[in-house]
């Protein structure tokens, strides 16, 4: 027999968009109250379920720790071995089971009933022991499996790993979670870079500043623009206020003018009113000045408006912000 592979790969990715499609008409009071105790929880939240489920589990309790949720998974074999020690008054327990009645998680109902432990049931079975013992029950139920046996669980994990994405997500919107606060998950690699990273400790300071006085002749500019190697320098006033900055953009549009770079003074030439940043800016906001603004450079000023700063794109690209 002949098997398309791409006839096979639509069919399961139809299938499954689909029963998605399902799930968001079972969104109702049940999901509600399950975000009403999570979010009240004073513990943390202990995710746990067999086999594929316990893969899901595991994958909802690191989304919920990276959003503001504090949680962790348990196997529930181990749990009914010594790690119901790590269960405690306080805590909610996501229970995941496509039948609802996985007899390792039913074992475990009694002593999280003692515990005062509210659970959050997510089944394929309304009427399953774990469903109705739930303090809160999602129904992630579908009608059919995408493997073509019916057997292997596709459909109905996917729609509980979205059904767990929902409930971090509501959490993290209900809690004002932030960039800054998701950063503080995520310190490492590069989305920890681009997300605590400040342009402070990659801008260029000091001497290695581009600076001239205004009133400067373009070829001193120039000679600015060189030493310092950034495209760019910046034109203050004798207070050493920022005044503008002029570009290599600046030098091609002087010289389609016909400009004597001898004895033409660079105010008559550099971009006033250049965007600037302050000390302290996220290098990721810089970024987005840049991009939106179409520039390779800011400068960053002080409260006096003072340069103190310039960042280049290379800069964020070196940093692995870009």
């Amino acid at each position: 027999m002949t098997v398309s592979y791409i006839q096979s790969a639509q069919r399961v990715i139809n299938m499954e968009r689909d029963a998605v499609a399902a799930l968001g008409e079972r969104v109702d009071d049940s999901f509600s109250r399950a975000c009403d105790i999570l979010l009240n929880c004073q513990g943390r939240v202990v995710v746990t379920g067999m086999g594929k489920s316990g893969h899901i589990g595991n994958k909802i309790a690191a989304t919920l720790a990276s959003t503001g949720t504090p949680a962790f998974f348990v196997h529930p074999g181990e749990a009914s071995h010594g790690d119901m020690g790590m269960i405690t008054s306080g805590d909610v327990v996501i229970a995941l089971s496509n039948s609802g009645s996985t007899s390792e998680l039913v074992t475990l109902l009694p002593l999280l009933k003692l515990l005062a432990v509210p659970v959050i049931a997510l089944t394929g079975n309304p009427k399953s022991e774990l469903a109705t013992s739930a303090d809160a029950h999602l129904d992630v139920g579908v009608e059919e499996e995408a493997c073509p046996l019916n057997l292997a669980p596709t459909s109905s994990t996917t729609v509980s790993l979205v059904m767990g994405d929902a409930l971090a997500i509501a959490l993290l919107e209900a809690r004002g979670f932030t960039a800054d606060d998701f950063a503080f998950s995520h310190p490492g690699g590069a989305l920890g870079r681009r997300l605590l990273l400040k342009v402070d400790q990659i801008m260029h300071t000091g001497d290695a500043i581009p600076k001239v006085r205004s009133g400067t002749p373009l070829s001193g500019a120039l000679l600015e623009m060189s030493s310092k190697a950034l495209g760019v320098t910046t034109v203050v006033d004798a207070d050493g206020k920022l005044l503008g900055i002029f570009t290599d953009g600046d030098l091609r549009r002087a010289i389609d003018r016909d400009i004597d770079v001898r004895h033409c003074p660079i105010d008559d030439v550099m971009t006033r009113n250049a965007r600037s940043i302050k000390p302290g800016t996220m290098a990721a906001e810089a970024l987005r000045i840049m991009e939106d603004n179409k520039i390779t450079v800011l400068v960053a000023v002080d409260d006096r408006g003072s340069p103190v700063g310039v960042v280049h794109t290379h800069d964020l690209l070196k940093a692995g912000v870009a």
